[in-house]
């Protein structure tokens, strides 16, 4: 691995600890201020716990949903020989211990994406679109980028952070509730429910705030799968860069109506369908083109995935 590939990796582990840290810190020490405030009554105690069990419930219906969404049914082995060779080599060279089901979406959307749980075991799927649209080695860099995912817990670790968002939101609209209650009842004369109210307005948009951190979580964990794919994958780092390219572009041509229908979960694919590419040069040159742009800082602030220059850039390092 080049010497800059290392330092690379080694910011990106750093900035996804650093983030989590952050996270979890700063939301613990606000819940901790602001139920020690309240006195911790039973009822908010009752409303943090209703919203865990939701995402954990979320967490493990989760893979049905998607199965249900996508259409996406499990590969048998006589289909695609070489595409489970693949999944079988990659998995093993990444050191798992179980290898993920192949399974294949039936949309014509250019895309791959992770997901499963304890409950139903990891899959990696790939769309009918994405089969029919990349040539066998970048079909194997997304692959290898798909089995990062997995490798790393990421749909773990993205349930885990999102609830702090939810928890402060709830938590944040109960007193925000409470405080207007408070205000109309006789027995209110002081001036507490309108410091309720500006209490839970401070924190509904607190959670907006962890939510950004949320996403940006989300964009370092695209570039450590996509890391993962150029370090287990033979010549993962070059062909990821034009499996991306060539996905964003097939994308383009794809009607937007149709584009939207697939959104619903846009975070677990590997690129966001939204984001497409015109051109028609051939495909180094397109990578080359992407990544001369100057990404816009206010669009990737509200983005699951890192902007396409950035993530190309950050590729190279890994290209001896």
């Amino acid at each position: 691995m080049p010497s800059r590939a290392k330092m690379s990796l080694i910011q990106l582990r750093l900035a996804m600890l650093g983030t989590l840290a952050a996270i979890i810190g700063s939301a613990t020490l606000v819940l901790m201020v602001i139920l020690s405030w309240l006195g911790a009554s039973l009822s908010i105690y009752t409303i943090a716990g209703i919203v865990v069990a939701f995402h954990i419930l979320q967490w493990l219906i989760a893979p049905y949903i998607i199965n249900a969404i996508y259409r996406v049914r499990p590969i048998k082995p006589h289909e695609y020989p070489w595409l489970h060779e693949a999944v079988s080599r990659i998995s093993a060279t990444s050191g798992l211990n179980a290898k993920p089901r192949l399974m294949l979406a039936e949309i014509d959307l250019p895309n791959a994406f992770a997901y499963g749980n304890p409950i139903t075991g990891n899959f990696v799927a790939v769309t009918r679109g994405l089969l029919s649209t990349l040539p066998r080695e970048e079909v194997e860099a997304v692959i290898g980028h798909e089995v990062g995912h997995i490798k790393h817990k990421d749909v773990m670790f993205m349930m885990v952070i999102s609830i702090i968002p939810a928890l402060i939101y709830y938590l944040g609209h109960i007193l925000y509730y409470s405080g207007w209650l408070g205000n109309m009842s006789r027995d209110q004369r002081g001036g507490g429910g309108a410091l309720l109210v500006l209490i839970g307005l401070g924190l509904m948009v607190l959670s907006f705030i962890f939510n950004l951190f949320v996403f940006y979580f989300s964009r370092l964990r695209e570039y450590y799968a996509d890391s993962h794919a150029a370090i287990y994958v033979q010549n993962g780092a070059k062909n990821l860069q034009r499996g991306l390219v060539r996905i964003m572009s097939a994308s383009k041509k794809i009607r937007k109506e149709k584009i939207a229908s697939y959104t619903q979960m846009k975070a677990l694919f590997i690129t966001d369908p939204e984001v497409t590419i015109r051109g028609y040069d051939d495909i180094d040159s397109l990578v080359e083109r992407i990544k001369a742009e100057k990404p816009s800082i206010l669009m990737e602030l509200f983005s699951t995935h890192p902007h396409p220059a950035k993530r190309l850039r950050h590729l190279d390092a890994y290209i001896a």
